[in-house]
Order: structure tokens, then sequence, then C-alpha cells
């Protein structure tokens, strides 16, 4: 018994044997004891059962939270959309076969108002097929505000976008109100009268010029364009 005891604690014999685990059970077999723990959070190891169920490529960066490598479910996986013209949430769950809510859901929005204050809309991966041969890329998104194994469908991550969530966040810093406390404030006034989320209520205050009233003015005006092209 001793001896098999003394195997299972070689970490040689121990890494073969994690080698072929799925996330849960690695996950459980951390719990066991400090041996287990050390092999079974092995980098390689966990990157790799991560990796295995999509058939990926690679998985590139260190997420910001060791918690994230636990659940390699569909859920943690996301296409990045670069934002362009003539785009609309409703036009991307068309392009990409997913739903209105879970692109609102992943990218913490309330509304559509304000989708140009955005370089980029994280899209739910809807085909798993998408992901077998892929590279991903493991990021924190200021958005969707977490860990995100984030898929290129064309160009590799763009490093000056990676990071900024909103193209107008330092114009409207700069203008309105003197303090930072203030302008916090004013960005919540005009959060709340809009009902709409923080990105949204920056991009309007930004292309305004920290003008609280312009900037309700214009998202009035919107709303009403958009209320009578539903109708027309």
């Amino acid at each position: 018994m001793n001896s098999h005891f003394s195997a299972l604690e070689c970490r040689d014999t121990l890494r073969l044997i994690f080698e072929k685990l799925p996330i849960p059970d690695l996950a459980r077999s951390s719990c066991v004891c400090r041996a287990w723990n050390s092999v079974s959070s092995d980098q390689e190891i966990v990157a790799n059962a991560f990796k295995s169920p999509w058939k990926l490529k690679d998985v590139v960066g260190k997420p910001a939270s060791g918690s994230f490598w636990r659940d390699n479910s569909i859920g943690k996986f996301a296409i990045s959309h670069r934002i362009s013209r003539g785009d609309s949430v409703a036009s991307l769950a068309v392009k990409y076969s997913v739903q209105v809510v879970d692109i609102k859901r992943l990218n913490n929005m309330m509304s559509e108002h304000g989708i140009y204050s955005r370089e980029r809309l994280l899209i739910p991966v809807s085909d798993p097929e998408m992901l077998v041969g892929a590279t991903c890329y493991v990021e924190v998104d200021p958005c969707a505000k977490r860990d995100v194994a984030v898929l290129y469908l064309e160009d590799g991550p763009d490093q000056k976008s990676i990071g900024s969530c909103t193209l107008s966040q330092k114009n409207a810093e700069s203008s309105g109100a003197n303090s930072e406390l203030g302008k916090k404030r004013v960005l919540e006034s005009l959060r709340r009268s809009m009902q709409v989320d923080d990105a949204t209520a920056l991009y309007y205050l930004s292309i305004a010029d920290g003008d609280p009233r312009a900037a309700l003015s214009q998202f009035s005006q919107d709303l009403r364009w958009e209320s009578h092209s539903a109708f027309a």
C-alpha cells in the first residue's frame, strides 16, 4: 500500500495522469493535497486541458484570475468584432447567429445607444466549430469586466485597442466638471436621465463637448429618429 501511495506522490507519475484529465477533474485533484495541487495547477497541463475539448491550436496570454482555467465552457469564448459604420447590435446578432440579449449581456450594455463609442464588441461564440484549430487570446475586457478567451476572425489583437472601451473617454474627462468627483456626478446624473450604461452616457457627453444639456438633447433626437424609423 505504501508503495502505491508513494507512486501517487511522484510528480512524473502525477503529470502523466493529470495530462489526461478534463478541467473539472483537474480542479478536484488540486484539492487533494499540496503535491497534487502543485502538479494539477501547472500552466501547461491546465492550458492543454482548457484547449482539448474545442481542439484549439493555442491559448495566448495569462488571465488576471487563476479561476479562469477552471471553466472551459463555450461561454468563456467570444469573437472580437471591430465596430464600423452601419453596425448595430441587431445586425451583428444576425451576422453571427446569436441573440441580441446575449451580446448586450456580454458587453454590459443597457441599450444600443452609443455603440460607436466603443472600438469593438465581443460576440458570443455560437458555433464550436469556429474554435477548431484557432488561436484565442486571453484578455481582460474593460466592458465585459472579466477574462475572456477572444477569437479574432480577421486580424490579430490590436494592442492599441485592447484595454480601451471607449473612443472618447479622454476627451470627456478633460471637459465638463473641474474635479474627478464632479465628472463622476455629471456622468451618473446623465446616465440616470438617459437610462443607459456609462459608455453611452460618456459618448454623448463627449460629442457635446462636456455639456450635459446638449448631450441629453442629442440623445433625445436620436431616440426620436429611431422611433420614426421603426414606424416608417
